[in-house]
């Protein structure tokens, strides 16, 4: 009976209905909530999953089989989307790494960090050399001393002060040069001065 009552809703949904629609969202949003939760850790964002999968439902519903679970296509796209705001939430927590380790300004970060802001501080770092980009992500993302850096990559401390004080100001450029959020201006200037406060 159970089966037939969700196969009768999706029919429904595929026709328009919207109490169809309500039937399933208040039949399966508590479950979708509890697993995007259980994995984002954060309510706020696993209502704005639980939200975003009834929006695609609604949006999809003239391409439902009635002969598909419906429950199962909703926890596949609940879980595919649950994912995608996992890799956001990494992605900006090592670009917020890098701007903070770079500025050393424990305020330059107010608000959430833009697509835009993402996209342009992960080019920024790929942009570098293999090496340089090692010696950054050592001495200031993973906070290595200059002697560890240097040991870890058989090369002189000097020679990783002078790779890191060169991907910071590459980083600087490229930042500047491809990104037009007026929110960068903080960093603009954050990294202008960080080769005096670095003493590079």
């Amino acid at each position: 009976m159970k089966n037939r009552k969700t196969h009768e809703l999706a029919l429904s949904l595929r026709n328009d209905d919207i109490s169809a629609f309500n039937s399933l969202y208040w039949k399966y949003h508590g479950a979708i909530y509890a697993n995007a939760l259980k994995l984002i850790k954060d309510p706020a964002i696993a209502e704005d999953i639980v939200q975003d999968v009834f929006v695609s439902l609604w949006e999809k519903r003239h391409a439902i089989d009635p002969r598909q679970d419906i429950a199962g296509w909703l926890f596949v796209v609940s879980q595919h989307k649950t994912i995608d705001q996992l890799k956001r939430k990494l992605r900006q927590s090592l670009a917020e790494k890098i701007l903070q380790s770079i500025s050393e300004e424990p305020d330059v970060l107010k608000d959430d960090i833009t697509e835009e802001q993402l996209g342009a501080i992960e080019k920024a770092v790929d942009q570098l050399s293999p090496q340089k980009r090692r010696v950054f992500e050592l001495c200031k993302v993973q906070r290595r001393t200059y002697e560890k850096a240097a040991e870890e990559l058989h090369i002189s401390k000097y020679t990783v002060k002078e790779y890191l004080s060169e991907a910071i100001v590459s980083i600087k450029k490229y930042i500047g040069q491809h990104s037009t959020h007026a929110g960068f201006l903080v960093y603009f200037f954050a990294l202008s001065q960080i080769l005096r406060v670095l003493n590079l």
